[in-house]
């Protein structure tokens, strides 16, 4: 019985010990996506992405959804300058309406802005990928986008 037991314990620790070593040689170089636990020298350009044409299924219900992605920065709820040399780099977007004088934080990273409530007629949003510290990213021509578009007559926000 003994006997027994010790076999079962040092299959369990060979399994274990095999699953282990297998789990470290895994690369994870397909995923594309920097790892939060390790910091990266060099690191490329921020980079944002907008889908220049909001969602039709919330246009036909008054609402406007703008996809976006970001590359080479976790958009995060996190501010101040202690986060600006953080690596890997955070940052959080700014959105603007119409050329008005006030905006707000789109942090979530969900990669959607949504946005209701907007008139019938032409809109623009602009988007900006930026830092802690509220400003775009130095040197990045590719942090601020411009979405154009038209809220359908009609459509309302009824969902």
């Amino acid at each position: 019985m003994i006997q027994h037991l010790k076999m079962l314990a040092f299959a369990a620790v060979s399994t274990v010990g095999c699953l282990a070593t297998n789990a470290f040689a895994q690369s994870t170089g397909p995923i594309g996506v920097a790892s939060p636990y390790v910091s990266i020298e060099n690191e490329a350009q921020p980079k944002l992405i907008v889908d220049p044409v909001p969602l039709a299924r919330g246009l036909a219900i008054g609402i406007v959804w703008i996809q976006y992605r970001v590359e080479n920065v976790h958009v995060v709820p996190v501010f101040g300058a202690g986060a600006v040399n953080v690596s890997p780099r955070v940052g959080h977007l700014h959105v603007h309406m119409d050329d008005l004088p006030w905006g707000w934080v789109e942090a979530s990273d969900n990669n959607t802005i949504s946005v209701a409530g907007l008139p019938p007629g032409q809109h623009k949003m602009l988007i900006e990928l930026v830092n802690a510290q509220h400003r775009v990213f130095p040197g990045c021509t590719e942090c601020s986008q411009t979405v154009t578009f038209t809220m359908p007559a009609g459509a309302s926000h009824s969902h």
